[in-house]
């Protein structure tokens, strides 16, 4: 499964209307961490097509991220049942984040 770009528009409807958890990166273009990270999601999504993967650019939905208090990026929030399940901040080897939404 690919990677899903979220924002306020579709993301309340994405969250509650998935069937699989849904891992969520919050980041930016001009984060070195959050460019590093982005190949690790992105083979997550590949690899594990039970997991809703999404993105959420921190400069273009400011509000998602006041909302959810992401204070540092990269950030990954991890819902299930529509409900926020787990936090990772940071970069992460793909076993970390592998482990984190088991």
């Amino acid at each position: 499964m690919s990677v899903i770009s979220m924002n306020h528009e579709n993301f309340d409807h994405t969250i509650s209307q998935s069937k699989n958890p849904v891992l969520v990166d919050f980041w930016a273009s001009w984060c070195g961490p959050c460019t590093m990270l982005s190949p690790v999601v992105e083979q997550l999504a590949e690899e594990h097509p039970e997991l809703t993967v999404a993105k959420v650019n921190v400069d273009e939905a400011p509000e998602l991220a006041r909302r959810f208090q992401i204070a540092a990026i990269p950030t990954l929030l991890l819902f299930r049942d529509g409900q926020p399940a787990g936090v990772s901040v940071g970069v992460k080897s793909k076993q970390e984040l592998e482990a984190f939404v088991k």
